[in-house]
């Protein structure tokens, strides 16, 4: 069995600074996959990672304070890769992969639109190709985990107020059409298979008291090719867990 959590720390620094470490060592995590690190590994003490025996790859921005990902194992992976090959995108650290045995896991950061028009075209035509990019890499690694901060509520449910934010950034048509494609492309969405009808929230505005009043979208996602979605066992959000705007999300499956 594996145990996968993904979370968006919107800093690891300031997480840090939260008791991140003290939570995770209650976990007991397989892979602990980090976005939007905003930091270099050398800018942090990680001996407590080692201790706890975790691996840890990281594809960090080069911009410093900004984006990236970081990914951290018990398993030592047989393969990691930054990045998928797009300098435009790998230069902010979105995408990292690695492999255990004859399955591949990503942990992805996409980029958000909500800083302007510029930024959420930007993100369309990340996801176009992006989809085609795992599309080549499904080929070749049929087994496939997709994990972190898809930034994009998929249905209704996934948003407390789908009325309101129909224009919003991440609940726009056009990219629920993206993520409806991609769940019918042959991924299956973990966390809504398991649970079709639970109402359960990834991310918070910090403003009007957002977390509060549970005023949430779902917004970070572990995808599953369907070769492999049987064996699922159970898949959800931590919502205690107060590190960050998002909270872990997390999936066991039976690999």
């Amino acid at each position: 069995m594996q145990k996968i959590i993904s979370y968006n720390l919107n800093g690891i620094r300031a997480a840090m600074n939260k008791s991140l470490l003290d939570w995770a060592k209650t976990q007991d995590a397989d892979v602990l996959c980090f976005q939007e690190t905003k930091a270099q590994p050398d800018q942090l003490d990680l001996g407590v990672f080692d201790e706890m025996g975790y691996h840890h790859n990281w594809h960090s921005a080069q911009k410093k304070g900004y984006s990236g990902v970081a990914t951290f194992s018990k398993r030592e992976p047989d393969l990691v890769e930054a990045g998928c090959g797009i300098p435009k995108y790998d230069d902010e650290g979105r995408i990292l992969r690695t492999d255990f045995g004859d399955w591949t896991l990503l942990n992805c950061y996409f980029p958000s639109g909500t800083s302007g028009e510029d930024r959420q075209a930007f993100k369309m035509v990340f996801l176009d190709d992006f989809f085609e990019w795992v599309q080549e890499l499904r080929a070749k690694r049929p087994k496939l985990i997709i994990v972190g901060d898809y930034n994009i509520a998929h249905k209704e449910i996934d948003i407390h107020d789908p009325k309101g934010n129909k224009n919003s950034s991440g609940f726009l048509p056009e990219e629920r059409e993206w993520l409806t494609k991609w769940f019918s492309s042959g991924f299956t969405d973990a966390f809504r298979t398991l649970n079709p009808d639970k109402v359960e929230y990834s991310w918070w505005s910090f403003r009007f008291n957002a977390r509060q009043n549970n005023k949430g979208w779902r917004i970070d996602y572990q995808s599953v090719t369907d070769n492999i979605a049987d064996r699922l066992r159970s898949s959800g959000h931590y919502n205690d867990a107060h590190h960050s705007d998002h909270c872990p999300v997390f999936v066991e499956i039976d690999l």
